[in-house]
C-alpha cells in the first residue's frame, strides 16, 4: 500500500488531476454498471452499487449519467456491449510488482493496450499468478482527519469489525477484510462517521524501496500511463520512495 500512497502524494504535489472530467466519469460509470450487473440495480440491497453511486455524486457526476450506467448494468438500456472485470499482472522497473484492475467491453484490446504501455515504459506484462500472490485483497475506507478524533475512529472502526486503522496527512484509513468493507462502512455511517471514500483494493505484503531516482521516475511514469488508459479502473504497486526523491521528482 505504501507504493500507492506515495504515488498519490506525487500526483498531489504535481497538482495532477485524474485526467479530464469526461474520462473520470467514464471510469465511475463503468464501476456503477459492473456493480449493478453483479448485485442488481437497487442500491439499498447492493452495497457495492451504493458505494459506486456515492463516489460518482462526490465528483458531481450528473444523475442522468448514473441512471444510464445502472440501466446498462440491468440490461434496460437495450442491447449493447458487455463490460467485464479483469485483473492484469506485470512488472515495472526495479522489479516492482503491478496489479491492474480493468473494466472493459473488449478484453483483447485491453490486453494489447496494457502490453504496449508496459513495454513503452520499461516494464512487462506478466502471466496470471506472477505477482498477485504478493498482494492481499482488502477493503479501505478513508475519513477526513479534521472530521473526527483518531481515538474515536479507532474505537468505532474496531467495534464495527475493521482490521486496522492508520493515518496519512489528511485521512484516517480504515482497513477491513475484503468481505467486510460494506458492513463496516455502513456501521461507521450509522455511528455518524462521514467517509469520503470506500473501496476494495490490493495491499502488498511487502514493499520495494526505490533508491535510484531514475528508476523511481520510470515506475511513476508507468503507473500514470496505465491510469490514463480508458479501460483501467485501478492500479496497485508494491514500491516505496523516499521523501527526498519525491521532492526532486516533483520539482
Amino acid at each position: 500500500m505504501a507504493g500507492h500512497s506515495k504515488w498519490s502524494k506525487v500526483k498531489h504535489i504535481k497538482a495532477v488531476v485524474d485526467v479530464r472530467r469526461g474520462k473520470l466519469f467514464s471510469k465511475l460509470a463503468k464501476e456503477i454498471t459492473v456493480a449493478t450487473k453483479m448485485g442488481g440495480g437497487d442500491p439499498s440491497g447492493n452495497p457495492r452499487l451504493r458505494a459506486a453511486i456515492a463516489a460518482a455524486r462526490a465528483q458531481s457526476m450528473p444523475g442522468d449519467n448514473i441512471d444510464r450506467a445502472i440501466k446498462r448494468g440491468t440490461g434496460d438500456h437495450g442491447p449493447g456491449s458487455v463490460i467485464e472485470e479483469l485483473t492484469y499482472e506485470g512488472y515495472a522497473p526495479g522489479g516492482v510488482a503491478v496489479l491492474v484492475e480493468v473494466a472493459t467491453d473488449n478484453k483483447n484490446r485491453a490486453a494489447a493496450d496494457l502490453r504496449l504501455i508496459f513495454s513503452k515504459n520499461h516494464g512487462s506484462l506478466a502471466s496470471s499468478g506472477s505477482v498477485a500472490y504478493l498482494f492481499k485483497r482488502r477493503g479501505q475506507i478513508t475519513i477526513p482527519r479534521a472530521s473526527i478524533d483518531e481515538d474515536k475512529v479507532l474505537e468505532l472502526a474496531l467495534e464495527a469489525g475493521a482490521e486496522d486503522v492508520s493515518a496519512d496527512d489528511e485521512h484516517h484509513i480504515v482497513t477491513t477484510a475484503h468481505d467486510r468493507l460494506y458492513a463496516v462502512a455502513d456501521a461507521l455511517r450509522q455511528s455518524g462517521v462521514t467517509a469520503d471514500s470506500q473501496k476494495l483494493t490490493f495491499i502488498p505484503d511487502t514493499t520495494i524501496q526505490l533508491t535510484d531516482e531514475s528508476v523511481a521516475q520510470q515506475v511513476l511514469r508507468l503507473c500514470d500511463a496505465l491510469e490514463e488508459n480508458d479501460d483501467v479502473q485501478h492500479v496497485h504497486a508494491n514500491f516505496d520512495v523516499s521523501e527526498d526523491i519525491l521532492a526532486r521528482l516533483s520539482g
